[in-house]
């Protein structure tokens, strides 16, 4: 696997039975940094022999894990947690090598991983069953919680530790075994991240990772009988294909998909707070965060004020390679980011919008794309109703407060909202009549693990955050026992 004991990349490969193995092909997949453009190591690529026998492992895993007692899960789980911790900056230059973010931004994710995996180590021990009150006086009924089996999942490049740890914490937590599909792009911090685990003592096969063409994998694991579980972070398209596919076999599955959220700035808001809040949540990770504010709808009282203060804000950021000292903005994960917005921008421009700073690629190597703001964006611009996934804060004003819950309610998605206002009353009405699982009034987002994550409408269905978390993981079986 690639080195965490030093911020040299080397290669990756797939994880099974606690074993690092090359793919039986010997197939691989270049990795590239998105700051230079250059290859900087390889990936395993896994065929159907690999897959097979990950599946496998993941099946002696499982019966291996449940059988362990919660309590001595949950130590093994704070081991890892541990062990997270020790190795974060080693991991974090990882991280920062194949996705680009600012070095701070990469270790702040691994550490926020260690505490979901101690929170949901902790909430493991807490899957209660019940006793319910028999009408037969000589009978007990029980409920008990069991772990539904092992668990498939499929996660995207932008949060190389976090989004697994959402998905991993849960199902060990519940006694799962855990078979992952981590991003080709990214594989370094996630064989890290699991290796914590292998170190910590988990059974051979409770945790394994595999690599290689995404529609082949998923199509090979989801309808597999050995899986019983699916879960999913990444597009709505992709989403529902999975969701399909996985309804169609009868696996339970949590997706965790697209988002466009709305940002909402009422006409007694804070506008220095609003920026500050809204503007670190935007161009976190270069925007690329399926819950950053994408539509700014601005009370037309404070609009210029508002857009000029966010002008300075994305001026002030400094762009670069996110090892370099001093950077707050890194680059776009790949050459692909940076041509969705070059047409974003040139859409808004088309249709009416203006540029008020930033607005196009930086420099000739890498995946560099300049913080932009663009004002007056009508809603048919494509900005608006496609999710931006870049550093790119769109503004719109409003003149009555209904209009913009209107607006912000929309589109399909329904995943994250955020708000600023000083009135209880509007807080109360954007509580009630927002369209999204989760919102942030007068904060930034705030994702901690005893808190629900997750969506509504395209945005997808189930948690991954709380004690909600588990109980796609856990499956309730009736008894009842006669005396005889």
């Amino acid at each position: 696997m690639t080195s965490v004991t030093s911020n040299r990349y080397t290669d990756t490969r797939l994880l099974i039975a606690n074993d690092w193995l090359d793919a039986a092909s010997g197939r691989t997949i270049n990795v590239t940094n998105p700051a230079t453009g250059k290859t900087i190591g390889a990936v395993a690529h896994a065929g159907v022999a690999d897959l097979d026998r990950a599946l496998a492992a993941a099946q002696r895993g499982f019966e291996a894990w449940r059988r362990i007692p919660a309590n001595e899960r949950a130590l093994i789980m704070r081991h890892a947690a541990g062990l997270l911790r020790e190795r974060a900056v080693e991991i974090a230059q990882l991280m920062t090598q194949e996705q680009g973010k600012p070095l701070v931004e990469a270790r702040s994710e691994v550490l926020a991983g260690a505490d979901i995996i101690d929170w949901f180590a902790d909430e493991g021990r807490r899957a209660y069953g019940r006793i319910v009150p028999s009408r037969n006086p000589s009978a007990q009924q029980l409920v008990i919680k069991e772990p539904v089996g092992p668990v498939a999942a499929f996660t995207p490049w932008n949060f190389p530790v976090n989004q697994i740890v959402r998905k991993l914490g849960a199902a060990l937590a519940s006694g799962c075994s855990f078979l992952l599909k981590a991003p080709e792009e990214t594989p370094a911090s996630p064989a890290a991240l699991l290796q914590t685990f292998v170190d910590a003592g988990v059974p051979a096969g409770t945790v394994g990772l595999v690599f290689g063409d995404p529609a082949e994998i998923s199509s090979y694991l989801i309808p597999h009988p050995i899986i019983r579980k699916v879960t999913f972070t990444g597009s709505t398209p992709v989403g529902k294909q999975l969701a399909a596919l996985a309804g169609a076999h009868m696996k339970r599955a949590t997706m965790e998909l697209g988002g466009h959220a709305p940002v909402i700035v009422a006409e007694d808001a804070d506008v220095e707070l609003a920026v500050k809040a809204s503007g670190a949540a935007k161009f976190r990770n270069a925007g690329q965060i399926c819950i950053a504010p994408t539509r700014f709808l601005v009370h037309n009282s404070l609009k210029d004020a508002f857009a000029k203060r966010m002008v300075k804000h994305a001026e002030d950021l400094q762009l670069g390679d996110g090892l370099a000292a001093g950077t707050t903005l890194g680059p776009l994960a790949n050459m692909r980011r940076v041509a969705a917005m070059e047409n974003l921008v040139d859409n808004a421009q088309r249709t009416g919008a203006r540029v008020v700073t930033g607005g196009t690629r930086m420099g000739a190597d890498g995946c560099f794309f300049a913080p932009t703001v663009l004002e007056d964006v009508p809603v048919d611009a494509d900005v608006f109703n496609i999710e931006p996934f870049g550093p790119i804060v769109a503004i719109r004003g409003f003149d009555t407060l209904p209009e913009a819950v209107a607006e912000a309610n929309r589109l399909p998605y329904g995943l994250a909202g955020y708000g600023f206002t000083g009135s209880i009353r509007t807080v109360h009405m954007l509580t009630q009549q927002m369209e999204v699982g989760m919102l942030w009034i007068n904060q930034p987002a705030v994702t901690s693990p005893e808190m629900p994550f997750g969506g509504i409408k395209d945005s997808g269905y189930g948690s991954e955050g709380g004690p909600e978390a588990m109980e796609a993981y856990l499956a309730t079986k009736c008894v009842s026992v006669q005396a005889v």
